[in-house]
């Protein structure tokens, strides 16, 4: 039979400590900056300029 990794014991403490909690906050506050940034680029730029800078940043990774 197959034993598992981690005890039942070591999962309840780690989802009471917070670290879940907090990485998925930052997940989702770089997330927003990334696309009011994106919108921010957008407004100031237009359209065209604004996926010719995205073509070329892609671009350039390739």
């Amino acid at each position: 039979m197959v034993q598992p990794i981690s005890t039942r014991q070591d999962i309840v403490a780690a989802r009471q400590s917070g670290v879940p909690v907090a990485i998925g906050w930052s997940a989702a506050g770089l997330g927003a900056l990334a696309v009011l940034g994106a919108a921010a680029l957008w407004f100031h730029y237009g359209t065209t300029v604004f996926f010719e800078m995205i073509a070329a940043g892609i671009s350039a990774c390739f």
